[in-house]
Protein backbone atom coordinates (compact mmCIF):
# COMPACT_ATOMS: atom_id res chain seq x y z
CA UNK A 1 0.00 0.00 0.00
CA UNK A 2 1.35 3.44 -0.93
CA UNK A 3 1.81 5.97 1.88
CA UNK A 4 -0.51 8.96 2.28
CA UNK A 5 0.48 12.48 3.30
CA UNK A 6 -1.63 15.41 4.45
CA UNK A 7 -0.96 18.80 2.84
CA UNK A 8 -3.12 21.82 3.69
CA UNK A 9 -6.48 20.13 3.75
CA UNK A 10 -5.84 17.27 1.33
CA UNK A 11 -4.79 13.65 1.74
CA UNK A 12 -2.49 12.87 -1.17
CA UNK A 13 -0.12 10.07 -2.23
CA UNK A 14 3.15 10.53 -0.36
CA UNK A 15 5.16 10.54 -3.60
CA UNK A 16 3.05 13.45 -4.91
CA UNK A 17 2.98 15.56 -1.75
CA UNK A 18 4.46 19.04 -2.20
CA UNK A 19 4.42 22.59 -0.89
CA UNK A 20 4.71 25.87 -2.78
CA UNK A 21 8.21 27.08 -3.60
CA UNK A 22 7.56 30.22 -1.54
CA UNK A 23 6.42 28.43 1.58
CA UNK A 24 8.29 30.19 4.38
CA UNK A 25 9.30 26.90 5.93
CA UNK A 26 11.19 26.09 2.75
CA UNK A 27 12.78 29.53 2.34
CA UNK A 28 13.33 30.70 5.93
CA UNK A 29 12.86 27.64 8.18
CA UNK A 30 9.98 29.76 9.48
CA UNK A 31 8.01 27.00 11.13
CA UNK A 32 7.74 24.41 13.88
CA UNK A 33 7.23 20.67 14.09
CA UNK A 34 6.34 17.78 16.37
CA UNK A 35 6.96 14.03 16.28
CA UNK A 36 4.54 11.77 18.11
CA UNK A 37 5.09 8.05 18.62
CA UNK A 38 2.41 5.49 17.74
CA UNK A 39 2.09 2.21 19.67
CA UNK A 40 -0.62 -0.33 18.90
CA UNK A 41 -2.25 2.28 16.69
CA UNK A 42 -2.47 4.83 19.51
CA UNK A 43 -0.68 8.13 20.04
CA UNK A 44 1.76 8.37 22.93
CA UNK A 45 1.98 11.57 24.99
CA UNK A 46 -0.39 13.32 22.56
CA UNK A 47 -1.49 16.10 24.92
CA UNK A 48 2.09 16.99 25.82
CA UNK A 49 3.13 17.18 22.18
CA UNK A 50 0.17 19.35 21.21
CA UNK A 51 0.72 21.63 24.22
CA UNK A 52 4.35 22.11 23.18
CA UNK A 53 3.27 22.71 19.58
CA UNK A 54 0.94 25.48 20.76
CA UNK A 55 3.78 27.04 22.76
CA UNK A 56 6.19 26.94 19.81
CA UNK A 57 3.56 28.60 17.60
CA UNK A 58 2.97 31.34 20.17
CA UNK A 59 6.69 32.02 20.56
CA UNK A 60 7.05 32.48 16.78
CA UNK A 61 3.71 34.30 16.43
CA UNK A 62 2.33 31.77 13.95
CA UNK A 63 -1.42 31.21 13.95
CA UNK A 64 -2.57 27.57 14.24
CA UNK A 65 -3.83 26.39 10.83
CA UNK A 66 -6.68 24.38 12.40
CA UNK A 67 -8.16 24.02 15.90
CA UNK A 68 -6.72 21.30 18.12
CA UNK A 69 -9.85 19.17 17.75
CA UNK A 70 -9.41 19.14 13.96
CA UNK A 71 -5.69 18.44 14.29
CA UNK A 72 -6.38 15.40 16.45
CA UNK A 73 -8.88 14.10 13.86
CA UNK A 74 -6.32 14.52 11.05
CA UNK A 75 -3.67 12.69 13.06
CA UNK A 76 -5.95 9.72 13.61
CA UNK A 77 -6.99 9.67 9.98
CA UNK A 78 -3.32 9.59 9.02
CA UNK A 79 -2.79 6.57 11.26
CA UNK A 80 -5.74 4.80 9.64
CA UNK A 81 -4.88 5.69 6.05
CA UNK A 82 -1.28 4.56 6.47
CA UNK A 83 -2.25 1.52 8.58
CA UNK A 84 0.42 2.27 11.15
CA UNK A 85 0.44 0.09 14.25
CA UNK A 86 3.88 1.08 15.55
CA UNK A 87 5.59 4.18 14.20
CA UNK A 88 5.56 7.96 14.21
CA UNK A 89 3.55 10.94 13.04
CA UNK A 90 5.46 13.99 11.85
CA UNK A 91 3.58 17.28 11.61
CA UNK A 92 4.92 20.65 10.53
CA UNK A 93 3.35 24.10 10.60
CA UNK A 94 4.89 27.08 8.81
CA UNK A 95 3.94 30.72 8.51
CA UNK A 96 2.53 29.97 5.07
CA UNK A 97 3.08 30.91 1.45
CA UNK A 98 3.96 34.51 0.54
CA UNK A 99 6.38 36.41 -1.70
CA UNK A 100 9.86 36.11 -0.22
CA UNK A 101 10.40 38.87 2.34
CA UNK A 102 12.01 38.79 5.76
CA UNK A 103 9.04 40.59 7.28
CA UNK A 104 5.97 38.58 8.28
CA UNK A 105 3.39 38.34 5.49
CA UNK A 106 0.00 40.00 5.82
CA UNK A 107 -2.27 38.60 8.51
CA UNK A 108 -4.62 37.08 5.93
CA UNK A 109 -1.93 34.60 4.76
CA UNK A 110 -2.90 31.22 6.25
CA UNK A 111 -0.30 29.07 7.95
CA UNK A 112 0.58 25.76 6.29
CA UNK A 113 0.14 22.28 7.75
CA UNK A 114 1.75 19.09 6.47
CA UNK A 115 1.73 15.68 8.10
CA UNK A 116 3.18 12.24 7.43
CA UNK A 117 2.99 8.90 9.21
CA UNK A 118 5.26 5.90 8.88
CA UNK A 119 5.86 2.55 10.50
CA UNK A 120 8.82 1.81 12.78
CA UNK A 121 9.92 -1.69 13.66
CA UNK A 122 9.51 -2.02 17.47
CA UNK A 123 11.69 -5.14 17.54
CA UNK A 124 14.58 -3.26 15.97
CA UNK A 125 14.12 -0.34 18.39
CA UNK A 126 14.11 -2.71 21.36
CA UNK A 127 17.27 -4.41 20.08
CA UNK A 128 18.99 -1.03 19.85
CA UNK A 129 18.05 -0.31 23.46
CA UNK A 130 19.39 -3.68 24.56
CA UNK A 131 22.71 -3.01 22.85
CA UNK A 132 23.15 0.69 23.68
CA UNK A 133 24.52 3.50 21.53
CA UNK A 134 27.67 5.59 21.16
CA UNK A 135 27.69 9.39 21.47
CA UNK A 136 30.05 12.06 20.11
CA UNK A 137 30.35 15.44 21.86
CA UNK A 138 30.18 18.60 19.75
CA UNK A 139 30.18 22.35 20.54
CA UNK A 140 26.69 23.81 20.87
CA UNK A 141 26.51 26.33 18.02
CA UNK A 142 22.71 26.53 17.84
CA UNK A 143 20.67 29.72 18.09
CA UNK A 144 19.64 30.91 21.54
CA UNK A 145 16.10 29.51 21.54
CA UNK A 146 16.40 25.71 21.48
CA UNK A 147 13.29 25.67 23.70
CA UNK A 148 11.27 26.28 20.50
CA UNK A 149 10.83 23.17 18.37
CA UNK A 150 11.74 25.00 15.18
CA UNK A 151 12.39 23.36 11.81
CA UNK A 152 15.69 25.28 11.74
CA UNK A 153 17.92 22.28 12.48
CA UNK A 154 21.11 22.83 10.46
CA UNK A 155 23.47 22.70 13.49
CA UNK A 156 21.71 19.54 14.64
CA UNK A 157 22.08 17.69 11.36
CA UNK A 158 25.72 18.75 11.01
CA UNK A 159 26.47 17.44 14.51
CA UNK A 160 24.57 14.20 13.95
CA UNK A 161 26.35 13.62 10.64
CA UNK A 162 29.71 14.17 12.32
CA UNK A 163 28.62 11.60 14.90
CA UNK A 164 27.71 9.11 12.19
CA UNK A 165 30.99 9.73 10.37
CA UNK A 166 32.74 8.87 13.65
CA UNK A 167 30.78 5.65 14.03
CA UNK A 168 28.43 7.06 16.66
CA UNK A 169 24.65 7.20 16.88
CA UNK A 170 24.02 10.62 18.43
CA UNK A 171 25.78 13.91 19.21
CA UNK A 172 25.66 15.67 22.57
CA UNK A 173 26.00 19.45 22.49
CA UNK A 174 28.47 21.06 24.92
CA UNK A 175 27.95 24.71 25.90
CA UNK A 176 30.64 27.36 26.44
CA UNK A 177 30.94 26.36 30.10
CA UNK A 178 31.61 22.71 29.33
CA UNK A 179 28.14 21.50 30.27
CA UNK A 180 26.04 19.09 28.23
CA UNK A 181 22.88 20.76 26.94
CA UNK A 182 21.12 18.01 24.96
CA UNK A 183 21.49 15.73 21.97
CA UNK A 184 21.05 16.50 18.30
CA UNK A 185 17.52 15.10 18.47
CA UNK A 186 17.25 13.83 22.06
CA UNK A 187 17.53 14.84 25.70
CA UNK A 188 20.62 13.74 27.63
CA UNK A 189 20.76 11.93 30.99
CA UNK A 190 23.38 10.42 33.29
CA UNK A 191 23.28 8.19 36.36
CA UNK A 192 26.04 9.01 38.84
CA UNK A 193 28.07 6.44 40.75
CA UNK A 194 25.80 7.06 43.77
CA UNK A 195 22.69 6.38 41.61
CA UNK A 196 21.52 9.98 41.13
CA UNK A 197 19.68 10.41 37.82
CA UNK A 198 20.54 13.80 36.36
CA UNK A 199 19.25 15.69 33.33
CA UNK A 200 19.79 19.29 32.29
CA UNK A 201 17.28 21.76 33.73
CA UNK A 202 14.94 23.52 31.32
CA UNK A 203 15.88 26.85 29.81
CA UNK A 204 18.79 26.02 27.50
CA UNK A 205 17.14 22.85 26.21
CA UNK A 206 13.94 21.71 24.57
CA UNK A 207 11.27 20.61 27.03
CA UNK A 208 11.21 17.01 25.87
CA UNK A 209 7.81 15.36 26.17
CA UNK A 210 9.38 11.94 26.69
CA UNK A 211 11.74 13.60 29.17
CA UNK A 212 8.72 14.75 31.19
CA UNK A 213 7.19 11.28 30.92
CA UNK A 214 10.36 9.67 32.26
CA UNK A 215 10.37 12.07 35.21
CA UNK A 216 6.77 11.08 35.99
CA UNK A 217 7.59 7.38 35.61
CA UNK A 218 10.61 7.77 37.88
CA UNK A 219 8.41 9.09 40.67
CA UNK A 220 6.32 5.93 40.45
CA UNK A 221 9.50 3.88 40.74
CA UNK A 222 10.81 5.98 43.65
CA UNK A 223 13.81 6.99 41.54
CA UNK A 224 14.78 10.61 42.29
CA UNK A 225 15.53 12.88 39.33
CA UNK A 226 17.82 15.91 39.67
CA UNK A 227 17.48 18.65 37.05
CA UNK A 228 20.79 20.52 36.83
CA UNK A 229 23.73 21.03 34.47
CA UNK A 230 26.35 18.28 34.22
CA UNK A 231 29.69 18.43 32.47
CA UNK A 232 31.13 16.23 29.75
CA UNK A 233 33.58 14.90 32.36
CA UNK A 234 30.63 14.09 34.63
CA UNK A 235 29.04 12.15 31.77
CA UNK A 236 32.18 10.20 30.90
CA UNK A 237 32.68 9.34 34.57
CA UNK A 238 29.05 8.35 35.11
CA UNK A 239 27.78 4.91 36.03
CA UNK A 240 25.17 5.05 33.24
CA UNK A 241 24.01 7.44 30.55
CA UNK A 242 21.04 7.50 28.23
CA UNK A 243 19.05 9.55 25.74
CA UNK A 244 15.32 10.13 25.50
CA UNK A 245 12.94 11.19 22.73
CA UNK A 246 9.62 10.27 21.16
CA UNK A 247 11.40 7.70 18.98
CA UNK A 248 14.21 6.58 21.31
CA UNK A 249 12.06 6.45 24.48
CA UNK A 250 14.97 5.82 26.91
CA UNK A 251 17.98 4.34 25.11
CA UNK A 252 21.26 3.56 26.92
CA UNK A 253 24.50 5.32 25.99
CA UNK A 254 27.48 2.99 26.42
CA UNK A 255 30.28 5.28 25.19
CA UNK A 256 31.00 9.00 24.78
CA UNK A 257 33.84 10.17 22.55
CA UNK A 258 35.10 6.60 22.44
CA UNK A 259 35.28 6.29 26.22
CA UNK A 260 33.28 3.54 27.87
CA UNK A 261 30.49 4.55 30.25
CA UNK A 262 30.39 2.41 33.36
CA UNK A 263 30.95 -1.19 32.36
CA UNK A 264 30.19 -0.41 28.73
CA UNK A 265 26.78 -2.07 28.85
CA UNK A 266 23.21 -0.75 29.26
CA UNK A 267 22.61 0.03 32.92
CA UNK A 268 19.91 -1.32 35.17
CA UNK A 269 18.45 2.06 36.13
CA UNK A 270 18.16 3.08 32.48
CA UNK A 271 16.42 -0.17 31.62
CA UNK A 272 14.10 0.21 34.58
CA UNK A 273 13.17 3.76 33.55
CA UNK A 274 12.58 2.69 29.95
CA UNK A 275 10.23 -0.08 31.03
CA UNK A 276 8.37 2.16 33.48
CA UNK A 277 7.97 4.93 30.91
CA UNK A 278 6.71 2.55 28.23
CA UNK A 279 4.19 0.99 30.59
CA UNK A 280 2.90 4.41 31.65
CA UNK A 281 2.81 5.91 28.14
CA UNK A 282 0.96 2.97 26.62
CA UNK A 283 -1.55 2.92 29.49
CA UNK A 284 -2.22 6.64 28.95
CA UNK A 285 -2.20 6.48 25.13
CA UNK A 286 -5.13 7.91 23.21
CA UNK A 287 -6.66 6.07 20.25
Amino acid sequence: MSRIAYVNGQYVPHAEASVHVEDRGYQFADGVYEVCAIADGRLLDETGHLDRLDRSLRELRIDPPVPRTALRIIMRQMIRLNRVRHGIIYLQITRGVAPRDHFFPDSDVPSSLVMTARAVDPVRAAARAEKGIAVLSRPDIRWGRPDIKSVSLLPNILAKQEARDAGCDEAWFIDANGFVTEGGSTNAWIVTTDNQVITRDLGRILAGITRAGIIRAAKGENIPIIERPFSLDDAIGAKEAFISSATAFATPVISIDGQKIGNGKPGQITQRLRAAYMQQAIADAKD
